[in-house]
């Protein structure tokens, strides 16, 4: 997503059962007895919620247009979308569709709400071979039918101020996290500092973590689903990021509070030098930053060029379409989400909230030729990661995002950040999780 999401509060367990969401029955696709009007929950993707409905309300008057069908929107905020999604997989008050954080696909699936996207599904919005590989991979767990379809993809990249390094004198962004720490120190004095982060933002916190895990050739579960976070190269991870703070001392030690996208704040002010981050070219410019005082690069690795496993640079970040199972307009639906993912409307929503198409044919408009966007689609492409498939993913995020904040206010407070005391923390954050 654009803006880096907040985790829900707490681990929550999605073991729930679908209840109906007005009339239909857990377990049953639902129906077309309201067939001509939907519902739809759209996450906020831009500046603010009325950014938002300016983007789309235009398209869904087109496909009313077009179907005879009223779609009423409701922009939710990441903060809340999950719990309301939970809520009203329970409470049967809920939307016909919805977006969906991708990363929730499979913790949501288990839930039973969201209608399969199978193979006959697929074929009624045009086909699964329509979409991205890598889009796909964050649909829902391995082996079972998609939860939800690709709507906007976005992956991390490496954000750098070119009048902060410009002053430094430093000629290019670093490729490698050796590179990081050197350019890092050149760039941290007279009050500024060389790289952003979000210390108190769980998904941030969880998203870097595993990017690094990844690198250091480990994960966070087993192959069989089960949380594995205290082996060697999960410690190394955390360990490794906390210290960019703790012992580099190259993220200044106030980012530990930062959670609501301050640190894009500090870049275009000019106190922070690089950002990592998903598309924020669209921010920059509402913060009155102009195209060219800005350069992208693929997020760092720890040698050689940015790749598959151990050369991994960002998980697969985006957002996904889901319908409620049972939901009354069963038919409507599916129109709506091929509307909402044809080449047509993947270039215009895609193009106005600087994501990357997951629709093969759309993402080689010309409109996505820009430099930022091509380094998007390029870690995309080769070298972004899903994050694990697991129904239990968004209670990862949640604790071991927890166990990364922690570790970031030690930091910033001065206390010593050892292998022991990160070890600790995650073994902590896996006693958290529900047990298999």
């Amino acid at each position: 997503m654009r803006r880096i999401r907040a985790a829900a509060v707490g681990a929550v367990t999605l073991t729930l059962t679908a209840a109906a969401c007005g009339g239909g029955s857990a377990g049953t696709e639902g129906s077309n007895e309201k067939p001509r009007t939907l519902t739809y929950w759209a996450s906020n993707q831009g500046a603010n919620l009325e950014v938002d409905k300016k983007v789309l309300q235009p398209e869904l008057d087109k496909f009313e247009k077009r179907t005879g069908i009223e779609v009423k929107l409701e922009v939710v905020p990441w903060a809340d979308l999950l719990n309301r999604i939970l809520t009203a997989t329970t409470s049967g008050q809920g939307p016909d569709v919805l977006n969906i954080g991708n990363t929730w696909s499979a913790s949501l699936q288990s839930s039973g709400a969201l209608l399969p996207w199978d193979a006959k599904n697929f074929e009624a919005i045009g086909g699964k071979d329509r979409f991205v590989r890598s889009a796909l991979d964050s649909t829902g767990a391995h082996g079972q039918d998609p939860a939800a379809v690709p709507l906007y993809s976005m992956a991390y990249a490496l954000y750098y101020n070119k009048k902060m390094f410009a002053e430094a004198g430093v000629d290019k962004p670093p490729a490698t996290w050796e590179e990081m720490a050197e350019t890092g120190k050149r760039l941290s004095k007279d009050g500024k500092w060389a790289l952003g982060a979000e210390g108190s933002n769980l998904s941030s916190n969880s998203h870097q973590v595993f990017v690094l895990a990844k690198q250091h050739g480990a994960d966070f579960f087993t192959p069989d689903g089960k949380a594995d976070f205290t082996s060697a190269g999960a410690v190394a991870a955390v360990e490794q990021y906390v210290d960019l703070m703790a012992d580099e001392k190259i993220i200044a030690p106030g980012n530990a509070e930062y959670a609501k996208n301050q640190s894009l704040s500090d870049f275009a002010k000019d106190k922070t030098a690089m950002v990592l981050w998903q598309t924020a070219s669209a921010t920059f410019k509402a913060q009155g930053m102009d195209q060219d005082e800005w350069g992208v690069a693929p997020a760092p690795v720890r040698s050689g060029e940015p790749g598959a496993d151990r050369a991994t640079n960002s998980m697969v970040a985006g957002i996904n379409m889901a319908v409620f199972k049972n939901t009354k307009n069963l038919d409507g639906a599916k129109k709506f989400v091929k509307f909402m993912t044809s080449d047509e409307e993947q270039i215009t929503l895609n193009k106005a909230y600087g994501s990357i198409p997951p629709v093969k044919a759309a993402q080689h408009n010309r409109a996505f030729d820009d430099p930022a966007l091509t380094v998007l689609r390029e870690t995309l492409a080769t070298s972004a990661a899903a994050l694990p498939q697991v129904p239990e993913e968004s209670q990862f995020e949640t604790v071991v995002g927890t166990a990364v904040k922690e570790l970031f206010a030690d930091a910033a407070a001065g206390r010593p950040v050892t292998t022991a005391a990160v070890r600790a923390k995650l073994e902590k954050a896996q006693q958290q999780m529900p047990k298999k």
